[in-house]
């Protein structure tokens, strides 16, 4: 795609999306409005991956914490005061857990929406980036992390509602949530922070910052050689992911309307990875590109033949691996006419220099 095509595609693109609550039906806005919502947990994911080098196959866990985090202030918004929330009545709650209290202040259970993924997220990575741990012992620690999250939640019934979830919301802040409007001002509430991630990730990978957590990528030793803590960087950049899962959660949640163990597993976490290959785990535009294509598509073909979509899930992600290593935004990267030669890792050391 030539230099002039994209920035008019982009413009059509954000234009199509803002006006998309004139056009599309009622369940294709919710359908849509879903989609953006995970779309910014991509970008984390392209951080993370593309840009880190980090392959996490449990974002599921930082999507859960900021899903949940809401969830329970909404559930608790939606019971009467004085009162539990229905789930624990049914299984001999008498109190409402030490965990649960603070979330009946709204201001609050928003707050924990970031804050929660995020502190979770750096813990994590400074546990498994202080001892230096690498490659596929990352993807293994997280995905058991991701899974003894849900082990946890399914065996918590009078705690967490267990594999039913945390439903039947109805306010927020004040905002009824069955209002006439209120999927039309969601979606656009979702777009404008899907654009806000997208820009503000953009510009932080320009900076110093991208520049090092390339070349810790790239090579790890070599930076370390130069005077920098890759560590520090690593799990920084890791936190973000983290971030940005967590604000992904909280907004599917509130556009899905419950949430629950079977939305944030192993398989959940493997399937955001397969999309950003797909789109290109280096490119943030490819990223989301992947994710919304690919939930869209999971949409249709699920809903025409169920049996037949795992296996075309598992042939895409064979087919990315063997054919599009950069996925599809890295084909029409290697379309455009060819530009100034990018700095070499050797290079880099003048840039990155103390």
């Amino acid at each position: 795609m030539n230099r002039v095509a994209q920035p008019i595609l982009l413009v059509v693109t954000a234009g199509a999306l803002l006006l998309a609550p004139f056009y599309l039906s009622a369940y294709g806005l919710t359908l849509l409005g879903r989609v953006l919502a995970l779309s910014i947990a991509a970008i984390g994911i392209c951080v993370v991956w593309g840009r880190g080098g980090i392959l996490s196959l449990g974002q599921g866990l930082f999507f859960g914490l900021g899903g949940y985090s809401l969830a329970m202030h909404l559930k608790l918004a939606a019971t009467p005061k004085g009162e539990l929330p229905d789930f624990m009545v049914y299984n001999g709650v008498e109190a409402l857990p030490w965990f649960w209290v603070p979330f009946v202040n709204g201001p609050f259970a928003l707050a924990m929406v970031v804050i929660l993924p995020t502190l979770a997220a750096a813990a994590v990575a400074w546990l498994m980036f202080r001892r230096r741990i690498t490659g596929v012992y990352i993807s293994i620690i997280t995905q058991a992390l991701v899974l003894a999250f849900v082990t946890w939640l399914n065996g918590s019934q009078g705690l967490t509602s267990g594999t039913n979830g945390i439903t039947d919301f109805h306010t927020l802040l004040g905002i009824d949530l069955r209002g006439e409007h209120i999927a039309r001002n969601l979606y656009w509430c979702t777009l404008m922070v899907l654009g806000a991630a997208l820009l503000s990730t953009a510009w932080l990978l320009r900076t110093h910052f991208g520049t090092l957590l390339t070349a810790i990528r790239d090579n790890e030793n070599r930076v370390r050689f130069l005077g920098y803590h890759p560590a520090a960087y690593k799990i920084a950049a890791f936190a973000l992911g983290g971030l940005l899962s967590g604000l992904s959660g909280a907004l599917y949640t509130l556009h899905l309307g419950t949430i629950s163990p079977a939305m944030i597993g192993v398989t959940f976490s493997i399937e955001l990875v397969i999309w950003v290959a797909l789109g290109g785990r280096n490119s943030l535009l490819g990223a989301v590109g992947g994710l919304v294509l690919g939930q869209l598509a999971k949409d249709k073909i699920s809903s025409a033949v169920p049996d037949a979509w795992l296996y075309l899930m598992g042939t895409l992600f064979v087919v990315v691996v063997l054919v599009l290593p950069q996925g599809v935004a890295g084909l029409l990267e290697r379309r455009k006419p060819a530009a100034p030669r990018r700095k070499t890792l050797g290079e880099v050391s003048d840039v990155v220099s103390p």
